[in-house]
């Protein structure tokens, strides 16, 4: 009988290690995006050129993406040792500044781990129509970059807003501001909202694509068919798949693993074979790409 759990190609102190938090690593994760952030705004009031701008946009539509993976970690407790710390940093300092909520986001992310390869996981209608034809493809992009995509998803943040929650994303957005006037550069407070809304929407897409449109069989619960691992390059850490992000089958099959351990869950499971057979694993997001387009002989 084949074995088919992951549990079998690790040893309980191999489970033991992976899942140990770390808040030296926490703090870790959380000082460099913000670092990066923190930067990229540097680098643009300081040598404001057309480069620059563009560069500053980039890396902060990256690490705004990177705060939601913050997040993302926090609800499932997997940043930090403590509850406690999980739930404070994740909520102030990562779920605040993108006008999220890490309880109203744990609700419903761990719905999609516990249907995921089921109609019922809720995030099926974000990658359910995969492949897609290349101009479809095509779209769906030139939406996310045009900006379509990003003023939608606000407005309909600011139709939900309520004062009485979301006061707090008020004083970071007014905080924001202050610290890049005191430093010279008012200015450069447009580049965070033009991260928000049109590079970001399209580092989400491809990163929904990554880790369950490019799938071979979403309708199976097991998550080598119906989840993928991205293993990327430098520059794609960078920009697009920040705080290893793109380990997602691993952290699928074990979501209390921190995401500095998951490299090395992946490393293991690979050496042991446990995804021989199995077309779960792309080569950086140029791969996903080319595995999320039809090919000329498929249906529509």
């Amino acid at each position: 009988m084949p074995r088919d759990r992951f549990t079998d190609f690790l040893s309980k102190d191999e489970l033991t290690q992976l899942t140990r938090t770390s808040n030296a690593w926490g703090w870790w994760t959380l000082a460099v995006n913000w670092a990066l952030i923190a930067g990229a705004f540097a680098l643009a009031i300081a040598w404001p050129n057309p480069l620059t701008i563009v560069l500053a946009v980039l890396v902060i539509a990256g690490r705004q993406l990177g705060l939601g993976i913050i997040v993302h970690d926090c609800a499932h407790h997997a940043l930090f040792s403590g509850r406690r710390l999980n739930e404070t940093v994740g909520q102030w300092l990562a779920a605040v500044p993108m006008m999220s909520s890490l309880p109203k986001y744990r609700s419903y992310h761990l719905k999609h781990h516990r249907f995921a390869g089921t109609p019922n996981d809720p995030d099926i209608g974000f990658v359910k129509s995969y492949p897609v034809a290349r101009e479809s493809l095509r779209r769906k992009f030139a939406r996310d970059l045009t900006g379509r995509t990003g003023f939608r998803d606000q407005l309909l943040a600011f139709r939900r807003f309520r004062f009485a929650e979301q006061w707090p994303w008020l004083v970071f957005q007014a905080g924001l501001f202050a610290i890049l006037a005191l430093a010279g550069g008012w200015w450069a407070y447009a580049l965070w909202w033009v991260a928000l809304l049109f590079v970001y929407p399209a580092i989400v897409r491809l990163r929904q694509i990554g880790e369950h449109g490019v799938a071979t069989d979403r309708s199976d619960t097991d998550a080598r068919l119906n989840t993928s691992t991205t293993l990327v390059r430098w520059w794609e850490r960078l920009f697009v798949a920040p705080n290893n992000v793109s380990y997602h089958l691993e952290h699928h099959l074990a979501a209390g693993v921190p995401p500095y351990r998951l490299r090395e869950m992946h490393r293991l499971l690979k050496n042991r074979g446990f995804y021989e057979g199995y077309a779960c694993i792309a080569t950086g997001y140029g791969d996903v790409l080319r595995r999320s387009v039809k090919a000329a002989h498929q249906p529509a």
